[in-house]
């Protein structure tokens, strides 16, 4: 049925046409999904900058209080907090070096003490030694596997002591946890291929509790760490069929979308926010 054909439609049998509201450019805007996570508290890891800090601010602008480690730079979690903070939202940074496993489970422990509850984890912490194999040191491999692979486990682990039915954990992976196309990153890759998998046998075993898990694989995007300028932009930019990098905002947009409401069917996936880039 056409538009104007539906309108007739109402029109004969006088039924009401429901008006939506108008943004100020004319565009009709639903208010249905303003403030989501209202009353909801989320822990974002290595909150304090790039992918991390567009997280907790996005999280807090749809109503989650918001917790944010970091492990070093406390002046950059600092203004995460305080923009949250301006923007009428709730935050709190704590510094955790997420290969300490007894300051990872503090944080978990000040999150659930600041905000009575815990009720969204974002494992998002996370490091790079780009390094080939051959000059790659033990102690450089055990560094990013403690990371990018323990930190994230004994965060859950902490956290599944408070969080609920409904609650949601979400990994932040990579696009070269399942294809790597650039040299240089072998160990990376390890760990975020085993992110993937543990999302997915996460995934199994806290099904029946109500908790989904889930794993948000962002591509090539600009932050400080890889900028779209840097001197390994090329690389990355030539395997992205969008031909450009992303926007921290794109990566927060989708975690946003996997801790609300309306992601609730959704578990052990896999999200990738590449721009095609593993298509």
């Amino acid at each position: 049925m056409l538009c104007s054909d539906l309108v007739a439609y109402y029109e004969m049998w006088n039924i009401p046409l429901k008006q939506q509201p108008q943004t100020k450019k004319g565009q009709n805007m639903s208010n249905k999904h303003e403030r989501e996570l209202a009353g909801k508290v989320a822990l974002v890891t290595g909150g304090s900058r790039g992918i991390g800090a567009a997280i907790a601010e996005r999280l807090a602008a749809d109503g989650a209080s918001v917790a944010v480690t970091y492990s070093k730079g406390a002046d950059a979690a600092a203004s995460v907090v305080e923009a949250i903070e301006r923007a009428g939202g709730k935050a709190v940074a704590i510094q955790a070096d997420a290969a300490d496993a007894d300051a990872v489970r503090n944080a978990v422990e000040r999150t659930v003490t600041t905000f009575g509850r815990l009720d969204v984890l974002v494992n998002n912490a996370g490091t790079a030694i780009p390094m080939k194999v051959e000059e790659t040191t033990l102690a450089d491999f055990d560094r990013v596997f403690a990371v990018n692979v323990r930190g994230a486990f004994v965060a859950t682990q902490a956290a599944l002591k408070h969080i609920k039915s409904g609650g949601r954990i979400i990994m932040i992976g990579s696009v070269l946890g399942e294809r790597v196309f650039l040299p240089g990153m072998a160990p990376y890759s390890a760990t975020k291929g085993a992110i993937k998998m543990f999302t997915q046998g996460l995934a199994r075993e806290l099904g029946a509790r109500g908790i989904t898990v889930n794993n948000v694989q962002p591509g090539p995007i600009d932050t400080d760490l890889n900028p779209a300028s840097g001197e390994w932009a090329v690389g990355q930019k030539a395997v992205v069929p969008l031909d450009r990098y992303g926007h921290t905002d794109e990566v927060a947009a989708l975690v946003a979308f996997v801790a609300g409401p309306e992601s609730s069917y959704i578990n052990g996936a896999n999200l990738t926010v590449d721009g095609g880039t593993n298509a």
